[in-house]
């Protein structure tokens, strides 16, 4: 009987148990979706590095046995070192298979291993993480990533590559163009002309710098399907260029969801290095975050990973001093009665991540009107321009 008794407190105890966490989790309904969300964003971050940790964390401990000898390095190179051709494998102390596998990649470049936090590094290549903080250290070091007077700033930035719009009054208030090393956001509703500037840019990047452009490529990562080559060659034909060289020099990306977007990006390094890329755009940056991430139990992580995608975008500029170019949408913001009711989308993150803010609206006829809302040494301004057949002009023309 005791035995009988005992068994029944043990089945009624793990009864009432199994109630207790069947109530539990009936209270908190929208846990699994919450943790759906948090695994999803889990899952974005460590996109296109899994394949890589894995292999690397075979011979992980190994990795964390190397000595970097910055100083070596540098006086092997007779005391100074040219950082446009100075790489991984030139620094005594990386091993054969970790500068492989930086290369592989895409941190050829010693300014690209500066610019990254030891975390990315370790994702992205698959190295071990004491290893990545010696290398990114080092690269620092080589780099001279250090304070500077402002002077050395100024100088620096006297020789900022610009690229022009079409229409002078618009690279007036830009300062003369889109600038190289920091992101120009244009942000509008549909049909502002935000399109094509960024068709009109990848065109423009082609000419010689003594016409306004920088002797270079373009990539473009097209998000909303608005990518159009025939617009490409007609605005080439109006600038007397080759249409078949000036499509070659545009190098295109379909991104079909968030990660994807992403994930283009991470390879870009690459295509930079070796296919002389001075101008990014990626139109839009938010689509694709709107349409995945929802609601407000979303809206953490979603700005969390635009963003980490923002500040991937600005390492490129930084790393590689090319101009980026990133359109924007709008939101209705229903409680303004007075004014324009439509605001940027993305919220601050996005506000903060954009060097030079555009905001663009419809004029009357072809014209259009762009006005400088945030830039860090611009006053605000306003321009007017037309978009005609040839592209981007002026609207007095």
């Amino acid at each position: 009987m005791a035995k009988k008794s005992s068994k029944s407190k043990g089945a009624s105890a793990k009864a009432a148990e199994e109630h207790e966490v069947a109530e539990t989790v009936q209270k908190t309904g929208d846990a699994s979706n919450s943790e759906e969300i948090d695994k999803a964003f889990e899952e974005a971050m460590k996109d296109g590095a899994g394949e890589s940790a894995k292999s690397g964390s075979g011979d992980e401990d190994g990795d964390e046995d190397v000595e970097i000898d910055v100083s070596a390095a540098i006086q092997a190179s007779g005391g100074h070192l040219d950082l446009d051709k100075v790489t991984v494998k030139d620094i005594p102390g990386v091993g054969p298979s970790i500068a492989k596998k930086l290369a592989e990649s895409g941190f050829s470049s010693i300014r690209a291993i500066a610019t990254l936090p030891p975390k990315m590094l370790m994702q992205e290549s698959g190295i071990g993480e004491k290893t990545a903080d010696k290398i990114i250290k080092a690269a620092q070091e080589i780099c001279k990533m250090e304070f500077v007077t402002a002077d050395v700033v100024f100088e620096k930035r006297k020789n900022l590559g610009k690229i022009v719009t079409g229409s002078n009054a618009l690279n007036e208030i830009l300062g003369g163009g889109i600038e190289t090393g920091a992101i120009t956001e244009l942000v509008g509703e549909f049909r502002t002309g935000k399109t094509q500037i960024a068709h009109q840019c990848c065109i423009n990047v082609q000419l010689p710098v003594d016409q306004g452009g920088l002797s270079g490529k373009a990539l473009y990562v097209d998000t909303e399907g608005t990518f159009r080559p025939e617009r490409l060659a007609k605005m080439a034909m109006a600038k007397g260029m080759d249409v078949k060289e000036a499509l070659k020099n545009v190098i295109y990306a379909r991104a079909y969801n968030s990660e994807h977007q992403i994930n283009i990006l991470r390879q870009a390094r690459k295509l930079i290095e070796t296919q002389n890329v001075k101008l990014i755009v990626v139109d839009s940056l938010i689509s694709h975050f709107r349409s995945e991430y929802f609601g407000l139990g979303a809206l953490g992580p979603r700005q969390q990973l635009l963003n980490m995608h923002i500040h991937q975008i600005q390492q490129l500029c930084d790393t590689y001093m090319v101009a980026a170019i990133v359109t924007n949408q709008v939101q209705a913001k229903p409680d303004i009665f007075f004014g324009n009711p439509t605001i940027p989308a993305g919220g601050n993150i996005v506000a903060h991540g954009s060097t030079y803010r555009v905001f663009m609206r419809k004029g009357k006829g072809e014209t259009r009107v762009a006005k400088i809302i945030d830039a860090p040494g611009l006053p605000e301004a306003e321009a007017v321009f037309k978009i005609t057949e040839k592209g981007i002009e002026d609207a007095e023309t």
